[in-house]
Formats: structure tokens, C-alpha cells, sequence
């Protein structure tokens, strides 16, 4: 069974509290200790981010490890296909993904996924999974961009967060750039199985995620088909 848990926004990158989104992504795992890695490239590996991973999951008592790519970097094949659970974090995702194609990590976690690793981000963490991603890599403005691919559809995190996104996606739209598009709010997650789209997941404040259209000239914000709703 391929997993992939898209987070909008929240959990241990900001405060270590409740762990309710770490929680549910280690019960995935349905082992006692799943091995987890945490992969930070879209901050640079920041070490503060990393030190948050370490006590958020360590407490959960899972098996834990993070890759660098800004000091020496570990053989990642092997590494990678021995995980229960990879965890992408936040950040630059168009300078995440041009260091993972430098690498060849695209593709080693294109075969991990096949594998039923369990893949998991926050923001640049979520969108990268999917054919594309919107993105505020750019200082001054949004941009759409190509993902790694692994599932169908445009992934829009940080929703109801950041004000400059709900505009954004309502000119794509208008523009026809886009059709559609998965809106993931912050404290919320989208949770696909076998590259389908099967759990909405709040953590805070009844968060939702949407599918985002537009019908008659007016912006729709539905349900994601089939989905279903789990408040944490």
C-alpha cells in the first residue's frame, strides 16, 4: 500500500506540543518503532528544524535519522529503502528539488514509494509529491512548478495561512493555467493511498483540505471527492 500525508502547515517545525500530525503519521507505520528520516534540503538543513525532528519523533520513540546535502552526505540508496517512513520539511521547495535531482534522490524515492515507504512533508514536504506544486520559492510572488510526479494534480499548502495564496490560485484558475487544484489548509493534511486521495486530516480547529475549481466564472471550494474526514 503506497502512502503519501501532504501537511498544509503546523507541527514540529513550529512548536513541539500535542505531536497530534506526528502521531498519526508513525501509526501508519503500524510498527512500534518505524524508522523515520527527515530530509530538510528546502531550509538549507537548518539545524534548529533538525533538533525539532529529533525531539518530536524521539519521543514517540521512533528510529531516527536525517540526511544533509550541505555537509558531507551519507550513501542514500540503501539508506532510503531501509526507512518505514520518509518526512520532507519545509521551505525553498524549487531549490529542494534541484539539489534531490543533483543527487539522484528523486528517483530513489520514486523506488522507495513503490516500495510502500510512507511519504510525508509539511508545505514544500507536501506539494513536492505531486505533478506540481504552488510555490513561493520566489520572494516577490507565487509560481506553479513541475514535482517529482509521483501522484495526479496541483498542490496548494499553507491555504487559509499565507494571504497571498488564495488569490493566487483564484488567477490560475481564471487564467486557465490550471483546472483545479488541492487546497491543503494549515493544521490539516491530505492523506492518499495508492496514489488516491482517502483521509482528510484535521489537527487544529477543524482545518479541511478542498478541491478548488472553478465553475461559471465563480471559485468553488468542495470536497475532495470520496474523502474521509478525521479530526485528530
Amino acid at each position: 500500500m503506497r502512502q503519501i500525508i501532504a501537511i498544509g502547515g503546523g507541527g514540529f517545525g513550529r512548536i513541539i506540543k500535542d505531536l497530534k500530525i506526528e502521531k498519526y503519521i508513525k501509526s501508519q507505520s503500524l510498527k512500534p518503532n518505524p524508522k523515520i528520516c527527515f530530509i530538510p534540503t528546502a531550509t538549507g538543513d537548518d539545524q534548529s528544524y533538525i533538533d525539532n525532528f529529533y525531539k518530536a519523533f524521539d519521543s514517540l520513540e521512533c528510529i531516527t535519522s536525517h540526511i544533509d546535502f550541505f555537509k558531507r552526505t551519507i550513501d542514500l540508496k540503501p539508506h532510503i529503502l531501509e526507512q518505514d517512513i520518509i518526512y520532507v520539511g519545509g521551505g525553498n521547495t524549487k531549490s529542494m528539488l534541484a539539489v534531490w535531482r543533483e543527487w539522484g534522490l528523486d528517483e530513489i524515492l520514486k523506488e522507495a514509494y513503490k516500495k510502500n515507504i510512507i511519504m510525508s512533508g509539511v508545505s514544500a514536504g507536501a506539494i513536492c509529491w505531486f505533478e506540481k506544486g504552488i510555490t513561493d520559492s520566489w520572494k516577490d510572488y507565487q509560481a506553479t512548478i513541475d514535482c517529482l510526479g509521483f501522484v495526479n494534480g496541483i498542490c496548494c499548502p499553507h491555504y487559509d495561512e499565507e494571504p497571498e495564496r488564495i488569490p493566487y490560485v483564484k488567477k490560475i484558475l481564471e487564467s486557465k493555467e490550471i483546472l483545479n487544484c488541492y487546497a491543503i489548509e494549515g493544521y490539516a493534511a491530505l492523506h492518499l493511498v495508492d496514489d488516491v486521495p482517502k483521509y482528510n486530516v484535521s489537527f487544529k480547529n477543524s482545518t479541511s483540505c478542498h478541491n478548488v475549481s472553478l465553475s461559471n466564472d465563480t471559485i468553488q471550494h468542495d470536497d475532495i471527492n470520496e474523502t474521509i474526514r478525521v479530526d485528530l
